[in-house]
């Protein structure tokens, strides 16, 4: 996948987020990951493998399919 895709679900976990009133910070430790990695994978920086995905899917109550759905314009 190319880096446009990682670009767009970082954007999409941080809108996530922010629906949900969380920090990266409290996001983070939800899920067991550092801060440092929560806010690298927000910008693409780090790409989150598979069960990763998923564990982002359910600390914020969405689905892999909605985090990777993108309205590109």
């Amino acid at each position: 996948m190319n880096s446009g895709f990682y670009k767009l679900l970082g954007k999409n976990i941080k809108k996530r987020r922010k629906e949900m009133g969380l920090t990266q910070q409290q996001l983070a430790d939800k899920m067991n990951i550092s801060l440092n990695f929560m806010g690298k994978i927000e910008v693409a920086f780090s790409k989150p493998s598979l069960d990763t995905l998923i564990d982002f899917a359910k600390a914020l109550n969405t689905t892999v399919s909605e985090l990777t759905k993108f309205d590109e314009k």
